[in-house]
C-alpha cells in the first residue's frame, strides 16, 4: 500500500509539475499576440493571421454581422489596446471593433479608403477610396475613443495617398486626379498646398522614414518611387525619383530606415529599394505574388507580408477552382528576400493592418 501511495503521489507530483509547466507556457505564449488583419474586399471578410505561426486563426464574416455582400472592407488601423478600425467602401462606414472582434461603433463616411494611426496622438486619419470617381474633397480625423470624425477640406479632387509624420504633427495627402499634395496640421487641420507640373503623378500611398526626414510616395502615373525632403515637415520638397515596375502600391520603410518595400501591382513583383543609394536591391517574383497591394512588417522586421488581389487569376489555388476568388498573403524573409509562405485568403485581398504586439 505504501509503495502504491508513494507511486501515486509521485505520479500526481509529476502531473502537477508538468501541468504547471504547461500552463506557464500557455500563459507565456498568451501574454502577447502578433496578429495581422487582412481585408478581403471581394469576399466581405477579414482574415486574421498569427504572424508568428503564419496560420489563419479566424475569419470575420461581415455579412453575418449584418453588412452587405458589397461591403468592400479596404483598410485597417490597430490601436495598442487591440481595438481596431475597418473601412468599408461599399457600405460607406468605418467600423470600430473591440479586441474580441465585436463591432462596438459605426462611423458614417462616404467611400472611406486608407486608415492611418497617428503615432503620437489619439487620432486616426482617413482618406477616400481610389475606386470613387468623385468623392468629397475632404479627409477625416477620427477620435478613436469617441468614434467620431471631423472632416477638413483638401480643395483638390480624389484625396487618396495618406500618411502621418512620426512627430504626429503633420499629415500628408495627395490627389489622384491632379499633381497636388497637402500637408495638414493634425491639431487644427490647417493645410499647406503644393502643386507640381508634368505627367500625372497619381500617388497611391506615402510613407515617412523612421527619422522623419524623408517622405516617399508611390506614383502609379509615372511608375516611380518619388522622394521628398521633409526635414521641415510642413514643407515637402521633391528631391529625387527612381523608375520601378508598373503601379507601385503601398510602401514601407524597414525599422532602421535602410530599405523601402512595396508591391508592383501591374508588374506582379515586390520591390526592395536601398533608401540611401536609391537603387533597386531586388525585384521579387514568384508564386502567390499576383497584383500585390498591401504591405506589413512583423514587429522584429524579419518578415514582410504582401497582400495580393489576384483578380486576374495569376495565382492558382491549391484546391483549384476559380482562381479569381482566392487572394493571397505572401510572406517574404527580409534577410534572404525569398518567399517563405503563401497564405490563401478571400477574394481581392487589399489592405493589411500594421502588426503590433498586444498584451
Amino acid at each position: 500500500m505504501t509503495t502504491i501511495v508513494r507511486s501515486f503521489l509521485a505520479l500526481m507530483l509529476l502531473v502537477l509539475v508538468g501541468g504547471c509547466a504547461s500552463s506557464s507556457n500557455q500563459i507565456a505564449n498568451a501574454q502577447t499576440t502578433e496578429l495581422l488583419y487582412v481585408c478581403n474586399q471581394g469576399a466581405a471578410t477579414v482574415s486574421v493571421i498569427d504572424s508568428r505561426t503564419l496560420e489563419i486563426v479566424k475569419t470575420i464574416d461581415l455579412q453575418e454581422m449584418g453588412y452587405t455582400a458589397n461591403a468592400k472592407p479596404h483598410h485597417i488601423a490597430v490601436l495598442e489596446d487591440g481595438t481596431w478600425f475597418l473601412s468599408l467602401i461599399g457600405d460607406n462606414k468605418i467600423l470600430k471593433f473591440n479586441r474580441d472582434d465585436e463591432v462596438v461603433a459605426e462611423i458614417e463616411y462616404e467611400v472611406p479608403g486608407m486608415l492611418i494611426l497617428n503615432p503620437e496622438k489619439d487620432q486616426i486619419l482617413v482618406g477616400r477610396s481610389m475606386s470613387a470617381v468623385n468623392p468629397p474633397r475632404r479627409i477625416g480625423f477620427i477620435d478613436p475613443t469617441a468614434a467620431t470624425v471631423e472632416e477638413v477640406e483638401t480643395f483638390y479632387p480624389r484625396p487618396h495617398a495618406l500618411n502621418i509624420h512620426p512627430s504626429g504633427n503633420t499629415a500628408y495627402s495627395a490627389s489622384l486626379a491632379q499633381n497636388s499634395l497637402g500637408a495638414f496640421s493634425t491639431e487644427d487641420g490647417e493645410m499647406e498646398l503644393y502643386n507640381s507640373d508634368g505627367k500625372p503623378l497619381v500617388f497611391v500611398q506615402f510613407v515617412v522614414s523612421p527619422d522623419g526626414k524623408t517622405l516617399v510616395g508611390t506614383s502609379q502615373g509615372r511608375s516611380q518611387l518619388i522622394f521628398f525632403d521633409v526635414t521641415d515637415e510642413d514643407n515637402p520638397v521633391m528631391t529625387d525619383s527612381i523608375m520601378v515596375k508598373g503601379a507601385p502600391w503601398h510602401p514601407l520603410f524597414s525599422a532602421d530606415g535602410k530599405y523601402i518595400y512595396f508591391g508592383n501591382k501591374m508588374g506582379n513583383a515586390v520591390t526592395v529599394v536601398d533608401a540611401v543609394s536609391k537603387t533597386i536591391v531586388k525585384e521579387i517574383q514568384g508564386e502567390g505574388i499576383s497584383e500585390p497591394h498591401g504591405s506589413s512588417l512583423s514587429p522584429d522586421g524579419k518578415r514582410l507580408f504582401i497582400s495580393n488581389n489576384n483578380l486576374k487569376g495569376g495565382y492558382t489555388p491549391q484546391a483549384g477552382g476559380d482562381a479569381t476568388k482566392v487572394g493571397t498573403v505572401v510572406v517574404i524573409d527580409t534577410e534572404s528576400l525569398e518567399i517563405e509562405k503563401v497564405i490563401e485568403v478571400g477574394a481581392n485581398t487589399t489592405g493589411l493592418s500594421p502588426i503590433v504586439k498586444l498584451p
